[in-house]
């Protein structure tokens, strides 16, 4: 099916759930969020700082509350979290149907904790815990960042019962060690006798792999990394839900932690807008989208096959891939070193933003 407005929709009888990596009060206060649900089978979303500095930079749809908390409170940060959670919890009640329906499986909204909370563990889990409670939404989904910091953090919220979103995942090996907190903190709860009726997905970062790639490559390599990392780790994926280790779990209600495939927009005009998209078409996965390339893969889109399970082809290009010099477990590091930072600046222009325009809204 090429080019329709049901190409969306095949992604979700393929069984992959699409997802809107966005969110703005516009989105909400027109009723775009609405339509994209009801007529582009969207059902989840995603958030990070670099989206709320756009939002909240871009336009004044959020001075009006930013004044009124401004006047309570003198902690930008504070303000922030209070903007997001005002998003996201009328993101969430749109979403609470398809939530309710799948049984908990989707219908997911995302927020992320401070970036600057990346390397102290304590700090993420009290920060998690905290956020999860304010919003009050089952369908929320905290944020935590995938590194060596974050993993005992996803562990332990997990054990909480707080549903967790993995972040900043590059490789197979990042997306293990997400895997295993998730499976750990569920090990916790059987051995305290609690449900282990807890949802979690693994956001690994596609896009990314080819920017960084894509001048150390000949030509018949470049732009196929990300997805090469993508089926990688899909298999990865298959074989640990497979498990027997993950069968004993989900003998005692667990479900699996979706691998979620994140950064799916293409930089490059001469790229297909929907390249990313239409090549990890993958069962019992998400793809979560920015809002042009789910609007490119709408008019657009082609899905022809689905990710191969066996992984070969995969392996075999990120064989050539290696004998070209590029180190693929010291990329997948800086990858995620360099995301960390590049949300850490977000966040810092975010708190600025708000700050800034606390201070002039009082002003007048």
């Amino acid at each position: 099916m090429e080019g329709t407005p049901n190409v969306t929709g095949r992604l979700r009888q393929v069984g992959q759930s699409l997802w809107l990596d966005n969110i703005t009060r516009r989105l909400l206060d027109t009723g775009t969020l609405e339509r994209y649900i009801r007529d582009l089978s969207v059902t989840g979303l995603t958030s990070n700082p670099t989206i709320f500095e756009k939002a909240v930079s871009g336009s004044n749809d959020y001075d009006a509350q930013i004044q009124s908390l401004a006047s309570r409170t003198s902690d930008p940060e504070a303000v922030f979290f209070d903007l997001a959670i005002a998003d996201l919890a009328r993101a969430a009640d749109l979403f609470r149907p398809i939530h309710d329906r799948s049984g908990g499986v989707d219908g997911f909204v995302s927020l992320e904790v401070s970036p600057m909370l990346a390397n102290d563990t304590k700090a993420t889990i009290e920060q998690a815990k905290a956020l999860f409670a304010k919003a009050n939404r089952k369908n929320l989904y905290i944020k935590v960042p995938g590194t060596p910091e974050g993993i005992p953090a996803i562990e332990e919220l997990i054990a909480a019962g707080i549903p967790i979103n993995v972040t900043l995942i590059f490789s197979k090996e990042h997306y293990l060690a997400a895997a295993e907190a998730y499976m750990r903190g569920l090990e916790r709860r059987a051995s305290a006798g609690k449900h282990l009726d807890i949802s979690s997905v693994a956001s690994l970062f596609i896009s990314r792999w080819d920017r960084a790639t894509t001048s150390s490559l000949p030509a018949a390599l470049q732009n196929k990394v990300g997805n090469a990392i993508g089926a990688e780790c899909y298999k990865a994926y298959l074989d640990l839900i497979t498990s027997p280790r993950f069968a004993a779990l989900e003998a005692k209600g667990a479900r699996p932690q979706r691998l979620l495939y994140a950064s799916t927009g293409t930089k490059d005009p001469a790229l297909r807008a929907s390249m990313y998209v239409e090549a990890l078409a993958s069962p019992n996965t998400v793809n979560t989208m920015p809002e042009e390339t789910l609007l490119a893969f709408a008019k657009e889109g082609r899905l022809r096959e689905l990710v191969a399970t066996d992984g070969v082809a995969a392996e075999l290009t990120l064989s050539e891939v290696s004998k070209c010099g590029v180190h693929l477990k010291a990329v997948a590091e800086k990858l995620q070193v360099e995301g960390r930072d590049a949300f850490i600046k977000s966040w810092k222009d975010l708190i600025a933003v708000v700050e800034k325009k606390a201070g002039s809204l009082a002003a007048r």
